[in-house]
């Protein structure tokens, strides 16, 4: 049975009580989430070292980081090292996009060595073996994206990006409405690649029952990817993203009703004055769905600063009701991350989903706030780097930036606002 299916049973599974007291909240709260579909516990059940999380309402906003190795960077080790580095920094969840060197091997090796649930984008490893296979992607069976699929859900795989939405119907809006970047996700240029060529429907939304009977079987956590996402602001909330999301939300019913757990991705570019609408758009077609983004990423000038534009997105975009954000990483647009870039990456993101659960209430999220704000009146500089995201960082500005044994800090020295209020108030701070 799936998560989903032990809900409508009102059966609180052990994932679920991992997940309640990971949030500070009851696992009846977590049940009926569940139950709703308004959250999602992705938990494969041949993913047998994993610690589950949930993603959804009422939870904290979870983070993302994406992984994974390419023709010019196909070193598995590499990306264990990114894995374990974005598990360090807080990542939530991990996406293997490999599409070169051993695609098998660097799967099986990231979920093995992860705690996180793992995700893919099965269409990557279907149309990199397409070409050797079959000689193109355009020329790749139907049968072979399923078996695919399937292969990568037996090996553990807890969440599949799949762009179910493209159709025929939406690659219509797509070409009666001009866009300056037409299509910017890899897995729906390849899926589209394929339609077009082939002059027939999508497979993974003709036979989205056969796609429904596999993630139910290994309990793999649908994630309705946003093929026709928008890769500039000037394409951002246009007809063809919003005729793939209505088509998002149909498909959103049929899986529940299968009793398969579903989430729903969305944007990528979009302006600041358009992401709330975006968010409550998703939750209000797709039936208040978990709602998975890329970002958003707010302006398109800042290459090498990306995942600051993706930062202020996110925080936006998470307080308008967004349950989960994928990173970007300072090499966004430019190339493959290296390790440092993920470690960046995931802690802006962090920063973004933590500055939404304070304004969302999310009550372990101010409890944090409130313990810094009284390690910085008294001076405990053990306590603020311990309390900081990141620590190695903060402990580091501290040490090179300062003498030893100084209580304020290079800033101010003797001229610290909470040394001299203190003493004329009679609290003085504590020696740290």
């Amino acid at each position: 049975m799936t998560q989903l299916e032990y809900a409508l049973s009102g059966i609180i599974t052990k994932e679920m009580k991992i997940v309640a007291d990971y949030e500070g909240v009851s696992e009846e709260f977590v049940l009926e989430g569940v139950k709703k579909g308004e959250i999602v516990i992705p938990a494969n059940v041949n993913h047998i070292n994993l610690v589950p999380k949930g993603i959804g309402k009422g939870l904290s906003t979870k983070v993302n980081a994406n992984i994974g190795t390419s023709d010019a960077f196909p070193e598995i080790g590499k990306e264990i090292e990114k894995l374990k580095v974005a598990i360090d920094a807080g990542a939530d969840a991990v996406m293997d996009l490999s599409t070169g060197g051993d695609v098998n091997k660097s799967r099986r090796e990231i979920i093995k060595n992860s705690s996180v649930p793992v995700g893919t984008v099965p269409m990557y490893q279907a149309a990199v073996e397409s070409i050797s296979r079959y000689g193109s992607i355009v020329a790749m069976p139907e049968e072979f994206i399923f078996k695919v699929i399937e292969e990568q859900a037996k090996d553990g795989v807890d969440f599949i990006t799949v762009h179910c939405g493209l159709t025929l119907e939406s690659l219509k809006r797509l070409k009666d409405n001009k866009r300056i970047m037409n299509v910017v996700s890899r897995g729906g240029a390849f899926t589209i690649a394929w339609m077009l060529h082939n002059e027939k429907e999508n497979p993974l939304y003709q036979y989205f029952d056969r796609l429904l009977d596999i993630a139910k079987k290994y309990d793999v956590t649908l994630s309705l990817g946003d093929g026709l996402r928008p890769g500039c602001l000037e394409d951002a909330t246009d007809a063809a993203q919003i005729q793939e999301l209505i088509i998002l939300g149909e498909l959103v019913k049929k899986a529940r009703e299968a009793g398969v757990q579903v989430m729903v991705e969305g944007p990528g570019h979009v302006p600041i004055d358009q992401i709330e609408a975006n968010v409550k758009l998703q939750k209000s077609l797709c039936h208040n769905a978990p709602f998975y983004v890329l970002g958003p990423v707010v302006t398109d000038i800042a290459p090498g600063y990306d995942h600051i534009t993706a930062a202020i997105g996110g925080a936006i975009a998470a307080f308008a009701g967004a349950d989960f954000l994928c990173y970007v990483t300072p090499a966004e647009h430019l190339g493959l991350p290296d390790v440092q870039d993920v470690k960046e990456g995931v802690i802006a993101a962090k920063i973004a989903a933590h500055a939404a659960d304070i304004a969302k209430g999310i009550k372990k999220a101010r409890e944090k706030d409130l313990a810094m704000a009284k390690a910085r009146a008294n001076l405990d500089w053990n306590e603020q780097i311990q309390l900081s995201i990141d620590p190695e960082k903060a402990e580091k500005y501290r040490v090179t930036k300062n003498k030893p044994n100084v209580k304020t800090c290079s800033m101010c020295g003797k001229f610290c606002a909470m040394q001299i209020v203190s003493e004329y108030l009679g609290t003085p701070t504590t020696t740290c």
